[in-house]
């Protein structure tokens, strides 16, 4: 195989990759906005603009801290507008909110989940307890992490439409590749999806020998 056709087989890997991991939607009205746990501002930024023109009316923001950390990790942008102290990512992207103008009665909450899977459980608990009838949802969290939340809320919500408005805080599907911690957070991510459908197969495959 010759050099040039070595390069552009590496380059089709890339961004096969790359169109895997990094989905992104164009938003349209929908049922609520959900922001994973995360400690950037621009999720919840992005959540709050899309609120004020009206493509949905409630948003869940999801998070205790991360299961690893034990505690917030703090914020990892822009820390001067948000000095805290916050003891959740969900009193974190709360006051995000807040200062971006969302009126806290369309605030939900859920402040006890401390990894993505469990964002997406809880928050099914939390619509269902406030009876909200979810159709079709968006999700406002970090680029490399769409492909993940997609799968995580889509398992749990089966029959909804979902959304990815994806925030770009410094990995994005043009730059990934570049540096170490590009392609340590986007293969990351590509082995935690296939750990998790992995999880999803074996738990079907033990109810149909029920």
């Amino acid at each position: 195989m010759g050099i040039q056709k070595k390069d552009r087989e590496y380059e089709r890997f890339l961004d096969q990759i790359s169109d895997f991991i990094f989905v992104e939607d164009e938003p349209e009205k929908a049922d609520i906005l959900f922001v994973p746990g995360n400690g950037f501002p621009q999720m919840s930024i992005e959540a709050a603009r899309l609120w004020k023109e009206g493509m949905a009316p409630w948003i869940l923001p999801s998070g205790k801290y991360s299961i690893g950390k034990g505690a917030f990790a703090g914020v990892q942008a822009m820390q001067e507008n948000y000095p805290g102290p916050y003891q959740t990512e969900w009193e974190f992207m709360r006051d995000v909110l807040r200062k971006e103008g969302v009126p806290e009665e369309v605030i939900l909450r859920e402040d006890a989940a401390t990894f993505t899977y469990q964002n997406a459980i809880n928050s099914r608990k939390v619509t269902d307890a406030a009876g909200i009838r979810v159709k079709k949802a968006i999700i406002c969290c970090k680029a490399q992490h769409a492909r993940r939340c997609k799968l995580y809320y889509q398992y749990l919500y089966p029959q909804t439409t979902f959304l990815i408005c994806p925030s770009d805080v410094g990995v994005n599907r043009e730059n990934w590749f570049d540096t170490q911690k590009g392609r340590r957070e986007v293969l990351g991510e590509v082995e935690k999806c296939g750990e998790q459908l992995q999880r999803i197969f074996c738990r079907e495959a033990d109810s149909w020998s029920i």
